[in-house]
């Protein structure tokens, strides 16, 4: 086990996965599982490369509209696996050590943020630390109303690190976000949605028919607008009004000269001259 950890921690795993992450394909939804039930999905070296890995190929596969991102078994993910992530990489050289955090930062926000496609997490059980980087990575969330989400790392002496600590700034108030680093209290999918840190809390038998039926609506958009649209959103969040009205109006005329469907004037046709189609009631044919 221990020179496993040890490849696992210096890269060696030649772009493959399938040991610790699957992928399935539905009618353009790529459901991506981290795929160790029996550890709660808990973040390994394995999980780090297979993820990265996973992402360069979907980028380029046209089978792929929406990554939707979670656990298999009963769990999201309880976070960094603190015995194969943190101790046994101890013993690899610092630069191993080193690569292997930096891709962990990759795929769990720097490129989930950024990804060209839509993302979705949807969390069907613990989510407890360092899940929370690439649940906030991913563009939307949906949870199951009776999932567990904790920042427990008070508990254990620690800080929520990496990013942890930004991811839940981002999406929750202040208080909740302190109240929550500060006990390592628990709180439950509903609660999570109460505090926007998902969009939305549903029954467990409903979650993954509201993900997919979630997926198949960003699926029906314009794939470029949308890339467009999510991209203006992460940028414009920290920018003046100044700064955000000069950005907006430059990535408005980017997007109708790159948009490969010419959606805006498609969209103004089929309202103003066919009077086939409202905005407020879906959205345009994309023929």
């Amino acid at each position: 086990m221990e020179n496993q950890t040890e490849s696992a921690a210096a890269g060696q795993n030649n772009g493959k996965w399938g040991e610790y992450v699957t992928v399935d394909f539905d009618e353009g939804i790529a459901w991506v599982t981290l795929n160790r039930p029996k550890q709660r999905n808990a973040i390994n070296p394995g999980i780090v490369w297979e993820m990265n890995a996973i992402m360069d190929a979907l980028e380029e596969d046209d089978r792929c509209k929406v990554m939707v991102v979670t656990g298999a078994g009963e769990s999201f993910s309880a976070g960094m696996d603190l015995k194969e992530y943190f101790r046994a990489t101890d013993k690899v050289p610092p630069i191993q050590r080193e690569r292997l955090f930096r891709a962990n930062a990759a795929w769990q926000w720097r490129r989930m943020m950024y990804f060209p496609k839509p993302t979705i997490s949807m969390v069907n059980g613990w989510c407890f630390g360092g899940a929370f980087q690439f649940l906030v990575g991913c563009d939307l969330a949906i949870a199951s109303e009776d999932a567990i989400f904790g920042l427990s790392e008070i508990n254990w002496g620690i800080i929520p690190a990496g990013i942890v600590t930004k991811s839940v700034l981002e999406t929750m108030s202040f208080r909740d976000a302190m109240y929550y680093i500060m006990t390592g209290e628990t709180f439950t999918g509903q609660q999570a949605a109460d505090m926007k840190l998902v969009n939305k809390a549903v029954s467990p038998d409903e979650l993954k028919a509201e993900t997919r039926k979630l997926a198949m609506t960003l699926i029906g958009k314009n794939p470029f607008v949308l890339r467009q649209a999510k991209t203006a959103c992460r940028f414009t969040r920290d920018l003046t009004w100044e700064q955000a009205g000069e950005y907006l109006m430059a990535k408005s005329d980017q997007t109708e000269l790159r948009d490969p469907e010419n959606g805006r004037n498609t969209g103004m046709s089929q309202f103003l001259d066919e009077k086939s189609f409202r905005p407020g009631l879906g959205a345009y044919r994309r023929d």
